[in-house]
């Protein structure tokens, strides 16, 4: 169980330095193409933006909890986690249903 939450810890860590860092890296360098689609389609875009690691973070933060508000600061790694872990619950109940679904 150590081994599982240090490697979680490390990715949560990990990803938020890069959004402090650059706003402009593809999400690809972090996150995998299900999770880019489940993200996709559980937040969708208003505007037609770029697609950057940054945008993608914050719609991780938001799935645990982060309210993105205009005077909040950059989300934290403890709303990471929380974000990962439901997107993680997410991504498994996605690959469930393709499964049995076929689709």
């Amino acid at each position: 169980m150590i081994a599982i939450y240090s490697i979680m810890s490390w990715r949560v860590f990990w990803m938020t330095m890069l959004n402090r860092e650059s706003q402009t890296l593809s999400p690809k360098l972090a996150l995998s193409e299900i999770e880019i689609k489940i993200l996709d389609h559980l937040k969708p875009d208003k505007k037609a933006t770029k697609n950057n690691l940054s945008k993608y973070i914050l719609k991780i933060a938001k799935l645990g909890g982060y309210l993105a508000r205009s005077t909040d600061p950059p989300p934290g790694n403890n709303v990471l986690w929380r974000g990962l872990q439901r997107l993680t619950e997410i991504q498994i109940g996605v690959e469930i249903g393709m499964k049995f679904v076929g689709n």
